[in-house]
């Protein structure tokens, strides 16, 4: 599990910090949730998640100014004793002098948001989701072709790279070559990048390190991309059966998700390019209900039953 710094949080939701003199460097968050600290602020606290981001309300402004300030100080006290992560007050709401007091005394980075609470909560949780998602890192090369993400995997130098480049050349964008840093950001989806040390980098055997992005352009490359589709090359076997109809889909596994997967054979004189291109737009017109494979089979199937019928 990765972890987050508050100073990230405040500057990537752009995030007033009411107490800079507190290091928010050294408080890291590493649960994607978040919470709205109602229930605590009435004093009930069990099962309270201690590690989410505690989100501060309209509502929950408007109950705690209903309580003597003897009992506010203690609902305080209890909640920030509890060792939070940090305090956040959403619609431009300004905490009052006695939290402030607390959060500097328990070392509780304290903030406030112009977003609404509704808001905020959901922008917080799905960057925290990206951010600390399950995370592995596996040879090959992500690009995006008309939109889908085409992962191409296999042996080094089957070819992968060459393959990307001349898709790039033919106007699709590159996301990360050699290393690919796969995210899983929900059960159904996977988010794949590069590492910042090789990002918009492609590596050609014989030429030694290209720079897309300052060769082809910003158009050219991209930084994530959800992946769609694998495609594993790999060295022609005379002897093996591949797949000519593409009735059933296979599938190989990331972190517990599925992704649709090609095995490409490789012989002289195949463009890997156009092989590429091709099952990703035949892979773009399945998810829009037309499967070519069925349709031939529906054709050969009535074209049986025809002939049988006129026998």
């Amino acid at each position: 599990m990765y972890g987050v710094t508050i100073t990230e949080l405040i500057t990537k939701m752009k995030m007033k910090n009411v107490l800079p003199e507190i290091d928010a460097d050294k408080v890291v968050l590493s649960h994607p949730d978040v919470n709205r600290p109602a229930l605590q602020l009435t004093g009930f606290f069990d099962h309270f998640d201690r590690e989410r981001v505690q989100i501060i309300g309209y509502v929950e402004q408007a109950y705690i100014n209903t309580l003597p300030r003897e009992v506010r100080m203690e609902r305080y006290d209890k909640l920030l004793s509890s060792e939070i992560p940090c305090v956040v007050y959403s619609r431009g709401q300004e905490p009052d002098e006695d939290m402030q007091n607390l959060c500097l005394h328990y070392q509780v980075p304290l903030m406030v948001s112009e977003k609404s609470t509704s808001d905020l909560m959901a922008e917080v949780i799905r960057w925290l989701k990206v951010k600390l998602a399950p995370c592995i890192s596996i040879h090959g090369v992500l690009v995006d072709v008309f939109g889908e993400g085409v992962l191409i995997m296999g042996e080094s130098g089957i070819g992968k790279s060459e393959a990307a480049l001349e898709l790039i050349k033919r106007g699709h964008r590159l996301v990360s070559d050699d290393v690919v840093e796969i995210r899983k950001v929900s059960d159904a989806t996977l988010v794949g990048s590069a590492p910042d040390i090789t990002k918009h980098f492609i590596e050609l055997r014989g030429i030694g390190i290209i720079d897309v992005k300052s060769l082809y352009g910003v158009e050219s490359v991209k930084d994530t991309q959800n992946i769609d589709m694998v495609i594993k090359l790999e060295d022609w076997d005379k002897d093996k059966e591949y797949d000519r109809l593409g009735l059933e889909d296979r599938y190989t596994e990331f972190l517990g998700n599925q992704v649709v997967c090609h095995n490409i054979p490789i012989r002289p004189g195949r463009n890997l390019a156009i092989i590429v291109e091709s099952a990703a737009v035949n892979y773009r017109q399945k998810k829009m209900g037309y499967n070519a494979a069925q349709e031939l089979y529906n054709r050969v199937t009535q074209n049986i039953a025809k002939n049988s019928h006129n026998v």
